[in-house]
C-alpha cells in the first residue's frame, strides 16, 4: 500500500488520546521476523514485543561486541559485515526486517565519522544487497534529525532533510540508498522512544533519569524541540505498517511537541528527584561538538491517514505531566508519593486516565 500523494489531506492531527480502532496484527507468512539494532530502545523493546507474541519466529541481532546483551534468538553479528549478515538471512529464513540498528551517539558519530559512515550507510548497503532479488520485506527505522530544526517544526515528509550534525547525514545517505534501491520499502522517522533500554542509559528517560538518581546534575535544551512516542505505541505501530505492506517515508513522532528540557523536567518531578539538580540552557550554549539541532518536530498525518486512525498517545498522557513553565518541576504538590515506580507506570507504559 503506498501513500505518494506529497498534498494529501490532513485528515488526522496530532490531537493524541487512544487508538481508534485495533491495530492489524503481523501474518504468518511474514514470518521469520529479523530485529537488528535490539540495544537501542526502540530496537529493545520491539523485539520483546513481537517475541512475546511469536515467539522463535523473532530474531535479534547485536554488535558481537555486546556480549551482555544474549539470550534466545539473540544473534551477534554487523549488520555491514555482508558475508555474516547474508548467513543470518540464510540461515533463519527470514521473511521480513526492523532495522532499527545504527549508531546515533551524536558527539562519537562528530569525532569519528568513518565509524558513522560504515554503521549507517555501509550497514544498509550490506543489508540490501542481502535481500536483493528477494521479496523480504523491509521497515528502516531513521530519525527525525536528518533536519536542522532551524525553522517552526512540524515537518512533513516532503520537507527537505538539512540535518546539522554527522548522524543526521548519515541517516539521509541511509534513506536515500533505501530509496533508489528498495522503492518497495518503508521508511519511518520516528523522534524519541520513551521506553526502557538493555543497558540502563541508552534512551531519552534513562540517562536523565540516571543522574538525578546519583545525585548529578543534568542540563538539557529549551529550544530542541523534539516529538516522543510511548514505546508501547510505536510498537503497536511497527506491527500494523508491516502488516500493511506500506512502502515510502512516513513521519512517527507523537502528538506533544517537548523541549529536551521539558522532557527532564517530567522525568525530575515524577521521580521525585531534586529539583535543583535540573538546569536549561539554549542549545547555542552546548558547544560546538556536537551541534544540535533545534526544532525537529514531525507531523505524522501522512501515517495516520494510510493507517486509518491516530496511532500515537500523547506523551505523557496525563496533561498534567506537561510542564508550563521553566520552574514546574519545583511544585510537589501534585505527586506526594514520586518515585522511579512512578516513572515506569507514568513515563514508560501508557497509563488509564
Amino acid at each position: 500500500m503506498t501513500i505518494s500523494d506529497p498534498t494529501y489531506p490532513i485528515a488526522y492531527n496530532n490531537s493524541g488520546g487512544h487508538p481508534t480502532e485495533p491495530h492489524q496484527p503481523l501474518s504468518k507468512d511474514q514470518l521469520p521476523l529479523l530485529i537488528t539494532g535490539i540495544a537501542g530502545v526502540s530496537g529493545f523493546n520491539a523485539f520483546h514485543y513481537f517475541r512475546k507474541k511469536f515467539g522463535n519466529q523473532v530474531i535479534g541481532l547485536r554488535t558481537p561486541n555486546n556480549w551482555p546483551l544474549s539470550g534466545e534468538q539473540i544473534i551477534a553479528c554487523n549488520v555491514e559485515d555482508e558475508e555474516a549478515f547474508q548467513n543470518v538471512i540464510d540461515k533463519y529464513k527470514i521473511r521480513t526486517i526492523l532495522n532499527c540498528g545504527g549508531s546515533c551517539a551524536l558527539k562519537a558519530c562528530e569525532l569519528d565519522p568513518q565509524m558513522a559512515e560504515r554503521v549507517n550507510v555501509d550497514g544498509i548497503r550490506s543489508l540490501l544487497k542481502a535481500i536483493e532479488g528477494t521479496d523480504i520485506q523491509l521497515l528502516h527505522l531513521s530519525i527525525d534529525l536528518v533536519f536542522s530544526g532551524t525553522g517552526n517544526g512540524n515537518h512533513v515528509e516532503s520537507d527537505p532533510p538539512d540535518p546539522v550534525t554527522v548522524y543526521g547525514r548519515t541517516m539521509v545517505d541511509a534513506e536515500r540508498l533505501i530509496e533508489s534501491r528498495r522503492p518497495q520499502a518503508c521508511v519511518m522517522r520516528i523522534s524519541l522512544p520513551m521506553g526502557i533500554s538493555f543497558n540502563g542509559h541508552a534512551g531519552a528517560i534513562d540517562w536523565i533519569q540516571s543522574r538525578f538518581a546519583k545525585n548529578k546534575p543534568a542540563t538539557l535544551y529549551y529550544d530542541e524541540i523534539r516529538t516522543p512516542t510511548y514505546v508501547g505505541c510505536l510498537n503497536e505501530t511497527i506491527e500494523e505498517v508491516l502488516a500493511l505492506q506500506l512502502d515510502g517515508l512516513f513521519h512517527a513522532g507523537g502528538p506533544t511537541q517537548l523541549s529536551l528540557y521539558q522532557i527532564a523536567q517530567i522525568v525530575n518531578r515524577i521521580g521525585g528527584y531534586d529539583p535543583d539538580h535540573l538546569f536549561g540552557c539554549p542549545r547555542i550554549d552546548a558547544g560546538p561538538i556536537p551541534p544540535r539541532a533545534g526544532n525537529v518536530t514531525m507531523n505524522s498525518d501522512k501515517l495516520a491517514l494510510a493507517l486509518g486512525r491516530q496511532p500515537f498517545q500523547n506523551w505523557p498522557l496525563d496533561p498534567r505531566h506537561v510542564p508550563d513553565s521553566r520552574e514546574w518541576h519545583y511544585d510537589r504538590s501534585f505527586h506526594s508519593n514520586n518515585s522511579l515506580e512512578n516513572i515506569e507506570n507514568e513515563l514508560y507504559k501508557r497509563p488509564q486516565l
